[in-house]
């Protein structure tokens, strides 16, 4: 394909058209300057029509009618990129791997830079897939952190274990050593709470004998429950919140919270629990030595519900273990984020309850476990 004239060209080669001396043909002044003689009657047609003399359209609306053009192309590519994406990622059972999607719209005709800018990827790694794709377990492996990084960011206090369960909700299944190395490989770590030294003050004596010895097992429902308080600072000052635990299935049957750490707090608690699980006459209730467990107030709402107290030794975190565990895993969750109200605690039953599968229960939730395991006659009261 032949080169265009210059533009000066065609301007001079016109103007010397316009001037010529009477007599002189547009096919001589063409042949002197190696033109054909219907190009240089289109080149001054055309000065015309930009002059003004003729109608029609003119070099620079032809231009903007061009660079028009383009941009409307362009939006029609960029609309045609999102479309086959959001089609593309609403897919629950496709990896979500953008790549391939890269190379079908490229084959639809549409640029690899204007695909690559919209889904805001480099295109010097795309290319590099394109030489080398990724080997199948290349593939799994990417898709399985994926859905490993997506439970993390849902829930960043799981550990590989529970995260290996969600990814197999999500359809990649792995082992849980599996799950550990890609985690450790990936970065993935749960979130951990560095747990403060106590205030060295010395409890009084237990009320209570230790019913418990650590045994912390129980094969039916309100026959062992753990109770503890916890605080965390919030930009109104400090927050305590006592929770009962039943051992049986791990669930949290009662709490209260306060900004006074007073053996109203732990009351509260306990008269939640009972409200929640009716008759409990005979539960043994679990504690350590703080003086809110030894308090009148919760001595005589344990005789009144008929709960047989209990309580660990001085300075033995080891015997209301089960239940600081839970407290750590929930200081992580409330120090993601300011904690001035109950909403918080939504997570308790949300997440904890509901979503959050524990190896002591099979891999079941709390919620799970007690639908399953508890008599029938349980159920219907």
């Amino acid at each position: 394909m032949s080169k265009p004239f210059p533009k000066e060209f065609r301007e001079d080669v016109v103007r010397v058209a316009r001037g010529r001396e009477p007599g002189v043909t547009l096919e001589r002044i063409a042949s002197d300057f190696g033109v054909h003689p219907i190009t240089l009657s289109k080149w001054i047609r055309q000065a015309d029509i930009d002059d003004g003399v003729k109608p029609g359209t003119s070099r620079s609306d032809s231009a903007e009618l061009r660079a028009a053009n383009r941009r409307i192309r362009l939006l029609e590519q960029e609309n045609e990129v999102l479309r086959r994406a959001a089609a593309y990622l609403s897919q629950a059972n496709l990896p979500k791997r953008l790549y391939p999607l890269v190379k079908e719209l490229a084959a639809d005709g549409v640029p690899v830079a204007v695909t690559c800018r919209v889904l805001t990827l480099a295109r010097q790694p795309y290319y590099r897939w394109l030489a080398h794709p990724v080997t199948p377990a290349e593939a799994l492996r990417q898709d399985r952190v994926t859905a490993l990084t997506r439970a993390h960011r849902e829930d960043p206090e799981f550990g590989y274990r529970l995260l290996a369960d969600e990814a197999r909700e999500f359809g990649f299944p792995m082992a849980d050593r599996t799950a550990w190395r890609l985690c450790s490989d990936a970065g993935i770590m749960s979130a951990v709470q560095r747990r403060r030294r106590g205030k060295g003050t010395k409890p009084g004596p237990p009320v209570h004998d230790d019913h418990v010895q650590r045994v912390f097992a129980a094969d039916a429902p309100n026959r062992l429950w753990l109770t503890d308080i916890t605080e965390h600072w919030t930009g109104q000052g400090k927050l305590y919140l006592c929770a009962v635990k039943d051992v049986f299935s791990n669930r949290i049957v009662g709490y209260s919270i306060s900004d006074r750490m007073k053996s109203r707090l732990v009351v509260d608690a306990i008269q939640s629990a009972v409200a929640r699980r009716g008759d409990v006459a005979g539960c043994i209730i679990h504690s350590d030595r703080g003086s809110q467990f030894r308090s009148r107030k919760v001595l005589t709402v344990l005789a009144h519900h008929g709960l047989v107290g209990s309580m660990g030794r001085v300075g033995a975190a080891g015997d209301n273990a089960a239940m600081e565990s839970f407290f750590s895993l929930l200081q992580n969750v409330l120090n993601r984020r300011a904690w001035a109200t109950r909403d918080e605690l939504l997570w308790i039953e949300r997440t904890y309850h509901r979503r959050r599968r524990q190896l002591g229960l099979g891999r079941l939730t709390p919620v799970e476990y007690e639908t399953i395991m508890k008599p029938p006659a349980a159920l219907a009261a």
